[in-house]
C-alpha cells in the first residue's frame, strides 16, 4: 500500500480557472438601467460554479436616472452570477459622490436588493457623521442605512443612538 498523506479536502487555484481575464469590465443592469460597473484587474471565471474571482476591484454604482451615486473598491472579490451578488474583501472601501465614506473588511452587493451589508465591524464618516458598529445595511446612495450595535457622534452638540455608550 502506498505511504503518505490523503487530502481530505481540495481547493480551486488560479491555475484552474476556465479562464483569465485581464483589466475585465462589467456592467450590471437592472430594467434596462445601468446600476454599476466592475472593473477588475484580474478575474478568474469558474463556469461551472459561475463564479468569478476578482482583484483590485473597483465598482461604480449609478441611481436608477444613471447619475454615479458612490465608488466601490477592495482587493479583492468574489462575483456569484446566478445570485447576483458580490462579496468584497480586504480593504473595502465605499465612497459617495457627496464624500460620505465607509470602510469595512467584508462587504456584500446584492444586485436584486439593491443593497449592501456587512456583518463586520465596519466605519462611516461624513462632513456631519462619525458611526461604527458591527454591522449594517443599506443602498449604495447611503439614503437609509440600518445598523448594528451602533456607536459614533454627530458634530455640534450629538446625538446618542440606542446601545452607545456615552
Amino acid at each position: 500500500p502506498p505511504s503518505g498523506v490523503t487530502p481530505t479536502a481540495t481547493t480551486a487555484i488560479p491555475d484552474s480557472a476556465d479562464m483569465v481575464l485581464f483589466d475585465m469590465e462589467r456592467g450590471l443592469f437592472q430594467d434596462g438601467v445601468r446600476r454599476a460597473v466592475i472593473l477588475a484587474d484580474t478575474a478568474f471565471v469558474y463556469q461551472s460554479s459561475q463564479v468569478t474571482e476578482l482583484r483590485n476591484l473597483r465598482m461604480t454604482f449609478f441611481d436608477a436616472a444613471g447619475n454615479q451615486t458612490s465608488v466601490l473598491t477592495s482587493l479583492e472579490a468574489t462575483y456569484q452570477i446566478q445570485h447576483e451578488s458580490l462579496d468584497a474583501r480586504r480593504d473595502v472601501v465605499v465612497v459617495t459622490t457627496e464624500g460620505k465614506r465607509l470602510t469595512t473588511q467584508h462587504l456584500i452587493y446584492d444586485k436584486p436588493g439593491n443593497l449592501i451589508r456587512t456583518d463586520s465591524a465596519f466605519t462611516y464618516n461624513s462632513s456631519t457623521e462619525q458611526l461604527r458598529g458591527n454591522g449594517f445595511r443599506a443602498d449604495p446612495e447611503f439614503s437609509y442605512v440600518t445598523v448594528q450595535q451602533p456607536a459614533g457622534r454627530q458634530r455640534e452638540g450629538g446625538i446618542l443612538l440606542p446601545g452607545q455608550v456615552p
